[in-house]
């Protein structure tokens, strides 16, 4: 006996609908809430494969385990205990104030300098800077800066940052206790110890580590340092900036904060370059926009290059990496900023929720609660995990090749006929991307890597050996795409995103 026709159709059509979602390319998955579906395929593509993240190499892996959360502690103890280490605070008082936080620095990265064989230079960058809003008198801003030289590609530069100034609640009392121990001794500490673990190694490019001043008056220590490079032309292709980065079981307490470091990366609309007039800077803005590369920035790309780098060395930094598509926390800023309005590629590290009574604060008990950036609420631990994930990254950016250089994808393959003697191979959904080919030493080869537009990491890459050009199956109207050096010692440089043709 076989049912009526009238009755199987409905039936048909409905095992049709329910089906079609488990093909292949589907955007849904029956296990996964709607926006979180790790499992989705769409585009579908056999364009290379799925992003393995690198884990560290022997010397890196012993790098990593010379973090020491004591050496973390002393460091954020000392600068604590110099009272207040306000931009505008006695600077010739050897036991109080910013003068004396200075001298410290500057000795202790003399010490670190001492074990390098001569790479590592310390000094002073000095200005004084005149009265301003948030500076009544003229005083002397000194950046530490401690630079290893490059073995072999000098001028490609990674600077580390963290700002040694304090401030209270009125940011112009300089004489009070403002004890700083979060915002920025944390960030210090994390510096420091990086120059101390890398002093005794030879990176092929160059690395700085700043302890910059007066980032609560204005970012005037850090504008001054990047506002330095850029005059001497050096090639900065990051800036790790650490601020307020001390503690990750701040109210509301989850677990996971304290194995959790937030990377704020800014997009290509901020800050507003001051390399371009008005006219190029909305031009080139419109392009982006155009192109749909709003998230594809060279900050944004450096930030997914540090966080493929943690989740590579997870076992040995024991700390995840959240990237947020946004310059800094909501209407706020940092010394980041200084690198970015000069044109480099910059980010900004900071605890995963912050804990604004113990952070710009008078010490003072109120009504039962305990107010002040107090060193007692710092957890050194958590410090020595962000300062294992900004050594793993920075030496593995300082390792790798350079990024490539005039990334561009083809206007001509992809895209509908120009004329009736356009070529039929020009009429595909390929796309086709060209980079320049230098005598780096460091090159082994280049990946093209690519990710569905809605994602916030890349996931595939295609190894395409060591030449400038690839055409490819993949429509570009679907996907985001990149390009990164790939060195003979297996590290990876930050991928750069490819422009139109002719506009690189």
């Amino acid at each position: 006996m076989f049912a009526p026709l009238t009755l199987l159709l409905p039936l048909l059509a409905l095992a049709s609908a329910q089906s079609w979602t488990t093909l292949p390319g589907s955007l849904y998955c029956s296990s996964e809430a709607w926006g979180s579906c790790a499992s989705a395929d769409w585009p579908q593509s056999n364009v290379g494969s799925p992003i393995k993240p690198q884990a560290p190499d022997a010397e890196l892996q012993a790098m990593i385990a010379e973090v020491d959360p004591r050496r973390v502690q002393d460091i954020i103890t000392t600068l604590t205990n110099f009272g207040t280490r306000h931009t505008l605070s006695n600077q010739t008082d050897p036991v109080r104030g910013i003068g004396a936080a200075r001298d410290w620095i500057l000795k202790e990265m003399q010490s670190f300098a001492q074990a390098s064989n001569g790479n590592m230079e310390v000094g002073l960058d000095s200005y004084i800077q005149g009265i301003t809003d948030t500076i009544s008198f003229p005083v002397n801003i000194s950046n530490v800066v401690a630079t290893l030289k490059g073995s072999s590609d000098s001028n490609r530069t990674y600077v580390v940052t963290g700002h040694y100034d304090s401030r209270r609640i009125d940011i112009m009392d300089y004489t009070n206790d403002a004890p700083g121990s979060d915002d920025d001794a944390s960030g210090v500490a994390v510096v420091m110890e990086l120059a101390r673990i890398c002093a005794t190694r030879r990176p092929a490019a160059t690395m700085i580590f700043a302890a910059v001043a007066a980032e609560e008056q204005d970012l005037y220590g850090s504008n001054h340092l990047a506002q330095k490079l850029k005059n001497a032309s050096v090639n900065v292709e990051g800036n790790w900036n650490n601020d307020i980065v001390g503690t990750g079981s701040s109210s509301p307490f989850f677990p996971v904060n304290n194995y959790t470091i937030r990377l704020f990366g800014a997009s290509y609309a901020y800050p507003a370059s001051t390399l371009l007039n008005s006219t190029e800077l909305a031009s080139e803005l419109q392009e982006i926009g155009i192109i749909g590369g709003e998230n594809d920035s060279p900050a944004r790309n450096l930030g997914r290059f540090i966080a493929e780098i943690a989740a590579g060395a997870s076992k040995e930094v024991n700390m995840q990496v959240a990237l947020i598509y946004r310059p800094d926390r909501y209407l706020r800023g940092g010394d980041h900023e200084s690198f970015l309005a000069q044109g480099f590629p910059a980010v900004r590290f900071t605890e995963a929720t912050e804990d604004f009574a113990h952070q710009h604060q008078d010490p003072r008990v109120q009504n039962g609660t305990v107010y002040g950036d107090l060193l007692e609420f710092v957890d050194f631990e958590y410090t020595a995990r962000v300062a294992r994930v900004n050594l793993a990254s920075m030496w593995s950016a300082a390792n790798a090749p350079a990024m490539p250089l005039n990334v561009s994808i083809s206007t001509l393959i992809g895209f509908p006929a120009a004329s009736e003697s356009t070529p039929l191979y020009e009429l595909s959904n390929d796309s086709q991307f060209n980079w320049n080919i230098d005598n780096d030493p460091l090159v082994a080869s280049y990946e093209l890597l690519w990710r569905p537009a809605g994602a916030l990491q890349w996931t595939h890459a295609l190894n395409v050996g060591n030449v400038g050009t690839v055409t490819v199956n993949l429509s570009k109207d679907d996907v985001q795409f990149g390009v990164r050096a790939v060195g003979k010692n297996g590290m990876k440089s930050p991928a750069v995103f490819p422009l139109p043709d002719g506009e690189v």
